[in-house]
């Protein structure tokens, strides 16, 4: 049995015995005991498979509850970073990995130039990434930047190796991409009140009127 057995249960949001993971996993090794994967091996997999597999696209936001749910994800092709964490998150439980879900302020995060003047201010608040139990430890990842948008941005995707963290974009050109300035901690499940909460005391104008256009996107509960 796990020694953290609340970080391998399926909830409402990490919701990964849902029929729609199948059809997700169609191509992945899924029988990782026959194929003599390990427990890293597998985690590296998902990490890339859910990085590379989704455009980053940090314009349409919904923080709504049942737009939160792991499930519903896995038919996009674009995908914000709380999203992609989510994703990943319950992919590395069903493969029996403990996982928990981590966020972040953060600044100079990559090619989001547009983004800041929607959201009036350079910090993005409630950058997810991803913590995974491997080998006796923890060990963090962000799997939120592709390969196409850092390719625009000319800075390399970040890899991971399943025993480093790895949540700093490289440095380019004597600029640093991403700055971690406040960590909300690790938590067991999609901390949905507290975003909701984080984002409407950062950017209070989104909360104000309606943003469901073509160039950005943002919903919320009521």
């Amino acid at each position: 049995m796990s020694q953290y057995p609340e970080y391998l249960q399926e909830t409402y949001y990490l919701d990964y015995n849902h029929p729609a993971f199948d059809a997700y996993l169609k191509d992945f090794p899924t029988d990782t005991h026959r194929i003599n994967l390990s427990s890293k091996e597998t985690a590296i997999a998902l990490y890339f498979k859910v990085r590379d597999g989704f455009i980053y696209d940090p314009y349409r936001l919904d923080l709504r509850k049942e737009a939160l749910k792991a499930s519903g994800m896995l038919h996009k092709s674009r995908a914000w970073c709380v999203e992609k964490a989510i994703v990943l998150a319950a992919l590395a439980r069903r493969f029996d990995i403990p996982s928990r879900l981590g966020y972040a302020i953060v600044t100079n995060h990559i090619g989001v130039e547009k983004l800041t003047a929607i959201l009036q201010k350079n910090e993005i608040v409630f950058h997810g990434y991803v913590e995974m139990f491997i080998d006796g430890k923890w060990v963090k990842c962000t799997p939120a930047f592709d390969q196409k948008i850092c390719s625009v941005s000319k800075v390399d995707p970040l890899d991971w190796d399943g025993e480093t963290d790895s949540l700093f974009q490289e440095y380019s050109g004597g600029k640093q991409f991403m700055e971690y300035i406040h960590f909300y901690g690790d938590f067991a499940d999609v901390p949905k009140q507290l975003m909701h909460d984080e984002m409407k005391i950062h950017y209070p104008h989104l909360f104000n009127e309606q943003h469901t256009g073509k160039n950005f996107y943002f919903r919320f509960d009521e």
